[in-house]
């Protein structure tokens, strides 16, 4: 079958690997350098995935090493591990009627919007669906392939929506919290380690790269050793230490690693549905907004903790905005782990409700059709 002609082809990337990487990373040190400048948080993560962004649509070839990207995932669920505490399990314990309340409310907000997506036949299969849910991205990318989405959608859907759940942190930061920016006071890149922590660390993170990949667990790399490094650390029986020149690293190849897969032809796609998508986007934001207001209400929880426990940006994404915000980490990864639980647990049942309760939706290789 003969491929589809354009009426002329994009601008691609010259030049070799070594070459592609120099423009890549020389890309993120300025976009970082811009973004630290507006104070935005996450600044470490969004500036590279914007400058993969930019290489990707150019006609880029160079993706990050998998072993590489699924090790920054492993080591950024033991940082999460490290904020869980017995006083934020006590927390939780007292008060989990409303943190299940704004967790399924948020879960059922996001569906009924990508059903609204899908009987516009906007999106190809169910990726509207898996593009609005509240969870980590890259596990409803994965999840999306196995459920009849596209991840390249999916994944432009969950990171535009981190671009504004970033921006939008700025400005209640200083809005409502009074600060004058929303950076953390930043601890030294290259403190003195403890040796045995770092390597009881590192062992954590391995053993979830190899038991997730031994059961297949879906975004495994990231819950395993989160999940893992919290029971030992609770049990006293290790500490977790990362420094945080390594964060910082971790935070960059993560946004590399989802940047570099945006392809010309799936931009173009997005770009013609972008209205709805952005509009879909804004009201999800709203409502969550609505339950981050409800939970500093009836919890006293500050409004920027609130926001960006409830918003609807990702664990991963949420991880790194987090941890260069001055807000309660633990707090902030609690509830987005548990949200990003009850998707794993429920997003497959409601993927096939919303496809039955839509009509066809718009195959996936349409995406690959240039724009007419």
């Amino acid at each position: 079958m003969s491929e589809p002609t354009s009426a002329a082809p994009g601008p691609r990337l010259a030049g070799s690997a070594p070459g592609q990487w120099a423009v890549l990373v020389l890309g993120s040190a300025l976009l970082l350098a811009a973004l630290r400048l507006l104070g935005l948080p996450g600044s470490w993560m969004l500036g590279p995935m914007l400058a993969g962004v930019v290489v990707g649509v150019n006609g880029g070839t160079i993706r990050v090493p998998p072993g590489v990207y699924l090790a920054a995932q492993s080591l950024v669920g033991c940082m999460v591990a490290g904020q869980i505490t017995r006083p934020v399990l006590r927390s939780f314990a007292r008060e989990w009627p409303v943190f299940l309340a704004a967790t399924l409310s948020t879960l059922l907000a996001s569906s009924a919007l990508g059903w609204l997506l899908n009987r516009r036949r906007l999106l190809p299969g169910t990726t509207a669906i898996w593009g609005l849910s509240p969870g980590a991205a890259s596990t409803m990318m994965l999840m999306s392939e196995d459920h009849g989405g596209d991840p390249r959608l999916v994944a432009f859907m969950q990171y535009f929506r981190v671009l504004c759940v970033a921006s939008l942190a700025s400005v209640v930061a200083r809005l409502v919290v009074g600060a004058p920016g929303t950076a953390r006071p930043e601890p030294s890149l290259f403190r003195p380690l403890e040796p045995v922590s770092f390597v009881e660390t590192l062992a954590i993170a391995a053993a979830g790269i190899v038991l997730s990949r031994r059961f297949r667990i879906p975004s495994g790399t990231l819950m395993v050793p989160m999940i893992l490094g919290a029971a030992l650390q609770l049990a006293d029986l290790i500490r977790i230490d990362l420094p945080r020149w390594l964060l910082l690293l971790l935070f960059t190849v993560l946004g590399w690693g989802v940047g570099l897969r945006f392809t010309r032809a799936g931009l173009a796609h997005a770009a013609r549905s972008f209205p709805w998508i952005l509009t879909a986007i804004a009201i999800l934001i709203a409502f969550c907004g609505g339950v981050a207001w409800t939970l500093h209400v009836l919890l006293g929880t500050d409004l920027l903790t609130a926001y960006l426990a409830t918003s609807p940006g990702g664990l991963d994404a949420a991880a790194a905005i987090a941890a260069t915000a001055a807000v309660d980490l633990s707090f902030v990864m609690g509830l987005q782990t548990m949200r990003l639980l009850l998707v794993m647990s429920l997003g497959p049942a409601l993927a096939r409700l919303v496809t039955r309760l839509s009509p066809p939706a718009a195959p996936i290789h349409e995406i690959d059709q240039p724009a007419r």
